[in-house]
């Protein structure tokens, strides 16, 4: 069997957005989707079944980075790859530690063949590079594996732009040697670029020739504008390969998700919901909500009337304030599982309106709604 196969179910007559089914080795992957994080091998303050059952997550990713340095690439490959060692049984995507090394500034140093830097947990010197990055995603046995790539910052010129451009595909080339196409793992290629359209294009034309088994969209939500950011997905999307996934990595919030959407993005990534439910905000249609606030002291409602996540289901915001405030660890808990519910749910609703043929309504509708324009 193929590491990936991917169809197309329906489509926006009037754009680009697209409804379609990925398999991999793990399973189905209904698109468009949102992967929770799971950047150490687990989704911070979840099991594996609350992903299923009470989420239903069709894939999650890990981190290359984070896993090489604890416990090591070679121990989880001992214990029978990533998805044993956490007891996962569904797809897992991981990305290649390009962009938590290029967040390490003056820690690391960029050379012809990858990167050297210290680590953040005991300062040794590590080297990472496609090689490296390939062969520890081999052992980690994701279904989806990144090519290494390097993060261009915001704001670059561009020289510095192309020049950095110019590295990550070559790397990209050099990923490809290293996990030829037909292997067990899917690779995907990451088109950079920063903010200048003509670069993103020349990317993704590289990339396009490589022949991966699908396209990423780096470098974005790196600190610019959202208008910014949005128009680098209008000038890909007209030119991304039709017949491939496509992934824009580390966005957003759910209305970035939608407008995602609108310009033909079908995987979505971002620790956005799990990381803010820690510190007490809450996503619902109307925006987001802040636990913390008095005025849900004695609120009896719960997050969000219609939402069928277990917190929603069993708990009132006056509950959930109170944990919040007493620093209790349910609290990380319940808010976590119904923030990444909310954004998978959000994800369900969009593949139906799309399979329904009433995607412009349901985009503009839901937009307005969460931006108070209603």
């Amino acid at each position: 069997m193929a590491a990936l196969s991917f169809e197309i179910l329906a489509k926006d007559e009037s754009g680009y957005a697209r409804r379609g089914r990925m398999q991999l080795p793990h399973g189905i992957v209904e698109t468009p989707v949102f992967m929770p994080v799971g950047t150490q091998a687990t989704v911070k303050s979840l099991t594996p079944a609350d992903l299923t059952d009470d989420i239903n997550a069709s894939i999650i990713l890990g981190n290359t980075y984070h896993l090489m340095l604890r416990p090591g690439a070679d121990l989880v490959e001992k214990m029978g790859g990533l998805h044993q060692f956490m007891a996962w049984e569904r797809p897992i995507l991981t990305d290649s530690g390009g962009f938590q090394v290029w967040s390490l500034g003056e820690l690391r140093k960029i050379e012809q063949h990858g990167v050297r830097f210290r680590s953040h947990i005991d300062g040794r010197e590590v080297f990472l590079g496609p090689k490296e990055s390939m062969e520890i995603q081999r052992k980690l046995g994701s279904d989806i594996v990144m090519a290494f790539d390097e993060c261009t910052p915001y704001p670059a010129t561009l020289e510095e732009a192309e020049a950095s451009m110019q590295l990550s595909m070559r790397w990209a080339g050099e990923c490809r040697e290293h996990l030829p196409a037909g292997d067990t793992q899917a690779l995907f290629g990451i088109v950079q670029g920063g903010m200048y359209p003509e670069l993103r294009l020349q990317s993704l034309e590289a990339i396009a020739a490589i022949d991966f088994e699908g396209i990423a969209i780096g470098g974005l939500s790196v600190g610019e504008p959202k208008q910014e950011m949005m128009g680098m997905m209008d000038a890909l999307a007209p030119h991304l390969p039709e017949d491939k996934p496509h992934y824009v990595m580390g966005v957003g919030t759910p209305d970035d998700l939608i407008e995602g959407i609108d310009r033909g993005i079908d995987m979505f990534d971002c620790v956005m919901p799990s990381r803010n439910a820690r510190n007490g905000t809450l996503f619902t249609d109307d925006g987001k909500i802040n636990i913390k606030n008095l005025k849900h002291f004695d609120d009896e409602r719960p997050i969000m009337e219609s939402c069928n996540c277990y917190t929603c289901k069993h708990f009132s915001r006056s509950y959930l304030r109170h944990l919040y405030m007493a620093k209790e660890i349910l609290s990380s808990r319940l808010n976590t599982l119904h923030n990444l519910h909310y954004y998978c749910d959000l994800m369900h609703r969009a593949r139906t309106a799309l399979e329904e043929g009433n995607w412009p309504q349901f985009r503009d509708q839901f937009l307005q709604r969460y931006r108070g324009e209603a």
